[in-house]
This record gives C-alpha cells, structure tokens and sequence, in this order.
C-alpha cells in the first residue's frame, strides 16, 4: 500500500487539475479550469498556457499533448463541448466541435495515440450530465477522428471517461465511471472497434475515471469520490494501491447512488484526509516510477514512488521547449 504520509505535492494555484500528463523533459501538464493548461516545470514553478482570445471560455476537462508540441483540450461545457487545439502562444482553434452536423455533447477527454490516431470520450448525452451518474443508463460514446474524418466507433457506454491505446497498439482501454466497469475493445486495421470486453468490474466505493499502464501491461485506475488507486492485472484481478477515503460519505454516495440519485453533491463535498477526489494519474520522472495524481478539487498535484515503471507514453518525447 502507498501511505498517505509518502505523499509528495508539485504546482501552486492550480484550479481543477483533472488531468494531468508528464514528459521526458520532466514537466507536468495539467487542465486548468482558468481555460487552458497548468505547467509545473522541473524546477517547481508554476505557469499558465491561456488562449489570448477570451471569446470562448474553455472549461478543460482531459488534455492531450500533440506531437508539435499543441495541446487538445476537452471541453466540458454546460451544454456542448467539443476539442479544441491550444497552442503555446496562446492561439486557439475549433479540433473537433461538431459531428454529423451536431454540436458535441459536454466533452471528457482526448487520446493522440502514436499513430496520429484522436481518440475522444462524450460521457452522456444528457443535459445536465449529472443526470448520467447512474448505473442503469449508458450513452456513453468513444469518437475517432483520423485521416477518414471523424465517427463514432463504440455508443452505449455507462459515462464514458478516460480512454488509452494499450502499449501493444491492438486494444482501446476505457473506464465506464457509473457502470463501474473497466472495458475493452480490439482496435481494426481500419481504426473500428471490435466488441466491447469487460476486464474487470468494480464494487461499492469505486468510481472509475483516469487509467493509465505500468512496464508489465497493468492498469492503474484512479477512482473518484472515494480517492482509491487500484491496480488492474490482465487477468482481471484487482489490488488496492491506495484509500483516502471517508466511510461515512461513502456510505452516503453508496446509498444515493443505488437510489439513482447521485448527484453534484457527492462529487463536489468529497469527504477525505488528504487527497481532493483524484481524477487521473500519469508516470513520470527520469525512470517513469513517479505517479503523479490530477485531482477536481485540489489546487496542487500529488505523487509517491510506485514499486514499479510505468509504460512510457506515446508523448512522452513531444515537449517542446
């Protein structure tokens, strides 16, 4: 297990850092609910990237680095949302705002794989999207946008998070936050998905939402609310890594949430001793062995020593100076 005392924290003044992303240039990049990204560099400082043109007031959710060194950045709107692409100068343009001639839905997250691939996640189609925190509804959606154009390759999806190419390249891994599943789908020669496979199903207190690989093809989930860090073999087994969580509010959450009556609230008043309902997780440092945690209601990012590497990214060398 990972002590909370064993926790680290980097960056000043973050607002929402639900995402966060390292490189080999050892910086920190974060979503910032100012509107663009947080940038904690090597030395501990902190900087904004914000848009120059304040017309559209961005309310990141996930981020994605490009290989330019750009930044995708997905919108979470009240009403619509979409992908925009941010760029270090401050310049910001449409990605991906519309598909089959309507507006996206709020937006969770993007995923530039290593074959110039854009992987997007819509968590629900309904409006507000707190109406989706539920088990039994599931409209979710995952888009790809490659050199054909942009599509819908998996639907039916119980709130749709963070999504991530396995570091063999042949599976799309995805977390089903409210369905409280972990799944998985075979990716085509022509970027369609196969049938979706379940790898793993999570029980009272968990609540899916950021994933990323270690060197042996695990899977690290974060779930929210409950501030637990689990560890996901391919067999499917699950080891908890890490718990801040509060048994009276759980006990809350649980009781809502079996109701269908989950709700901003619970998401919002997380009850813990440390940790800020982390959100994503990311390796990082010289030897990939530093997890750094993404958080909804902290202002700083947390880390710890993992006993093993993470996988290297596929943007791990994409920092730009």
């Amino acid at each position: 297990m990972i002590e909370l005392h064993e926790l680290s924290f980097h960056g000043t003044a973050l607002q929402r850092p639900e995402c966060v992303i390292c490189t080999a240039r050892g910086r920190l990049y974060t979503a910032d609910w100012r509107g663009g990204i947080g940038v904690v560099d090597p030395d501990g400082s902190t900087r904004f990237i914000l848009p120059r043109d304040p017309g559209l007031k961005l309310l990141p959710n996930g981020i994605a680095l490009m290989p330019d060194g750009s930044f995708l950045v997905a919108h979470l709107g009240a009403e619509t949302g979409g992908v925009f692409r941010l760029w270090r100068d401050g310049s910001l343009e449409p990605f991906l705002v519309e598909l089959e001639g309507r507006p996206l839905p709020p937006t969770n997250y993007p995923h530039h794989d290593s074959k110039g691939r854009t992987w997007i996640t819509v968590s629900t189609r309904l409006v507000p999207r707190a109406l989706g925190y539920r088990g039994d509804h599931a409209d979710g959606f995952i888009v790809l946008k490659d050199r054909h154009g942009a599509r819908i390759v998996a639907d039916g999806l119980g709130y749709t998070n963070e999504c991530l190419v396995d570091p063999s390249g042949d599976w799309l891994y995805v977390n089903e936050t409210f369905g409280r599943k972990l799944s998985r789908f075979r990716i085509e020669r022509d970027g369609s998905l196969g049938a979706k496979q379940v790898v793993a199903e999570f029980g009272a207190g968990v609540f899916p939402d950021g994933l990323t690989f270690d060197a042996s093809g695990d899977v690290w989930i974060t779930s929210v609310i409950s501030n637990r860090l689990i560890r996901v073999d391919r067999s499917g087994r699950q080891e908890l890594l890490l718990d801040d969580g509060d048994e009276a509010h759980l006990a809350w959450v649980e009781e809502a949430y079996t109701a269908g009556r989950l709700g901003r609230p619970h998401l919002d008043d997380v009850k813990s001793s440390l940790l800020r309902n982390i959100s994503s997780l990311a390796f990082g440092g010289a030897d990939l062995r530093t997890g750094y945690l993404g958080c909804l209601l902290g202002d700083r990012i947390a880390s710890f020593r993992s006993p093993v590497a993470g996988s290297p990214p596929a943007h791990w060398n994409w920092d730009i100076d």
